[in-house]
Parts: structure tokens; C-alpha cells; sequence
């Protein structure tokens, strides 16, 4: 991987980690249009997977006082020294947690190939922008992220699954199911950040184990990456929070959509190959790797 490769990733993933517009469509979308789709692979899914882990940072650092609290309620709820009810943002993180290691599990071959096609990212770009609309409509000035329940994390948390899908965008999905429980903006992009900070921290971790030989002669792009995704990632938390209360989800749907619409008239075009990238390109031993493509180059 070329230097202005992991800087055009970690500038991206930065971006459109807490937008709801989707950093894996937009990164599908520059690799096809840059001819850079030879970086497509399982490896490359891990190392997306890992850089992750900037904005991560950058949403730990930037609720750190919340996070605090509600860790230490928390733990106080699993000595016995609290009631469950005085942790409930805590719970509702754990409990909407599971079901999208679940489901990641369960799907992790079609979530590396098939859904990375650029019919699945137009499609979910469109689809989930319709939904994000409606549930913009209706929400009310209600609910405070303290209200949070554990049946919020489960709904929420399904919510959150959609995002295995490219182009579903993590925060898109789960700002739009805090919505439809009757959060306030503000508090539902709040819930919605916290609640993807273990399922990010777990698929980095797990990615980056998993390929952890490949991601070695990595380390330095990776590293790129990383820092850039994470002060990208920062600077963008408090515009983003500030525009949403004044703003909502509008002008992000009018995006998603027209994107999806562009993407689908360039692959019907020609110009670009839906499946580049797509499928996983596999070694000597069986195993697919990104290294092996850069090698050839």
C-alpha cells in the first residue's frame, strides 16, 4: 500500500465515521474511482477494521466523563453496590452490543465479498436515507441519553446491524433506531456513538488478530491511518453534534441519496466495475491476502 493511499483512508474513515453517510461507501467509491481496487481484500476489510479504532479513540476522549460514569455505576450494579436501574446507559451499551458480534460472526464471509459490491452500497445508501427521513419526522423533543433502557440497547443495537452492510453506515442506522425510540437528536447521535464503541473496539481487535501476520508489513500506512482517522474524527464529533440539533438528518438524506443514484448510473455506465474488489483474492495457501496483490505490482 502507497503512502497517499493510507492517507486518503485515514482522511475518510475520519470524515465519515460518525456522519451518517457511510465510510465504507465512500472508501468502496475512491478505490474504484482511483483505480485503487487492488487494495480490496479480507486483509484490506481488517485493516479498515483496525483504523477504526482512531475514531474510536476520539469518541472515548470526547464523552470521557460520560463513559466514567457509567462505567463505574456499571461495575457498582455487578458488585451488588447499586441497583441495575442506576446503570442503565451502561446495560443499554452491553445488552445492544451482542447482537451485532452475532450477526458479524455469523456473516463475516459475505461481509468481506459479496456485500461490499457497489449494488449493496447504492442500495443501502438509498434505502437507509428514506428510513433516517422518517424517523427525523417523527422524532420529538423528548428522551435524554439518561433515559436510556435495555430494551432501547436491544432495538437499537439491531439497528446497528444493518451497518454490516456497506453503505448502511453505523451511525446512520443507529442514530435513526435512537430516533424512532423517541430520543431527542442530540441524544440519539450521543447513545448512538457510545453503543458503537464496543462493537468497533471488538471488530478492530478481532480483524487485527485475525490477519495480524499480513497487518505487520502494514504497520506503517496502518499507523497513517490511525492517527489521521482519529484527529479527523475529533475535530468532526462537536460540528456534527451542533449541525444535527439545529439542522437534523436532512441535508445527510439529500446526500445518501443522490450518491446511491450516482454510483448506480456509473456502474450501469460502465464506468465502474460493481463487483471490483468484491471478491476475495486468494495466495498460494489458500488464505487471502493483501500483500500478495501489492507484491505483483
Amino acid at each position: 500500500m502507497e503512502l497517499i493511499h493510507a492517507i486518503v483512508y485515514g482522511i475518510i474513515q475520519g470524515v465519515t465515521a460518525y456522519l451518517p453517510i457511510s465510510s465504507d461507501a465512500h472508501i468502496r467509491l475512491v478505490q474504484s474511482f482511483l483505480h485503487w481496487d487492488k487494495d480490496e481484500s479480507p486483509v484490506f476489510v481488517a485493516y479498515t477494521a483496525v483504523i477504526q479504532l482512531g475514531p474510536t479513540l476520539a469518541v472515548i476522549l470526547y464523552y470521557r466523563k460520560v463513559i466514567a460514569k457509567a462505567l463505574k455505576r456499571w461495575f457498582q450494579t455487578v458488585i451488588g453496590n447499586r441497583p441495575p436501574r442506576d446503570a442503565k446507559l451502561a446495560w443499554g451499551v452491553f445488552w445492544g452490543t451482542i447482537p451485532i458480534i452475532v450477526l458479524g460472526l455469523l456473516l463475516q464471509k459475505p461481509i468481506e465479498t459479496h456485500f461490499r459490491s457497489l449494488y449493496y452500497v447504492a442500495g443501502s445508501l438509498i434505502a437507509i436515507a428514506f428510513v433516517m427521513f422518517y424517523g427525523d419526522k417523527i422524532q420529538k423533543e423528548g428522551r435524554d441519553v439518561n433515559d436510556v433502557e435495555v430494551k432501547d440497547g436491544l432495538i437499537v443495537g439491531l439497528w446497528q446491524c444493518l451497518a454490516l452492510i456497506p453503505g448502511a453506515s453505523r451511525s446512520g442506522s443507529t442514530i435513526t433506531g435512537s430516533l424512532f425510540q423517541g430520543f431527542k437528536r442530540e441524544s440519539a447521535a450521543e447513545f448512538a456513538f457510545l453503543l458503537g464503541i464496543p462493537s468497533f473496539t471488538a471488530a478492530g481487535v478481532y480483524e487485527g488478530l485475525k490477519y495480524h501476520q499480513e497487518l505487520h508489513a502494514l504497520l506503517q500506512p496502518l499507523a497513517i491511518s490511525f492517527v489521521i482517522s482519529f484527529v479527523v474524527a475529533y475535530a468532526c464529533l462537536a460540528w456534527f453534534l451542533h449541525f444535527l440539533q439545529k439542522k437534523g438528518v436532512g441535508p445527510f438524506v439529500i446526500y445518501r441519496i443522490v450518491l446511491g443514484i450516482v454510483i448506480l448510473g456509473l456502474v450501469f455506465g460502465g464506468v465502474l466495475e460493481p463487483n471490483a474488489g468484491a471478491k476475495p483474492l486468494a495466495d498460494e495457501g489458500g488464505k487471502t491476502s493483501m500483500l500478495s496483490t501489492a507484491e505483483r505490482r
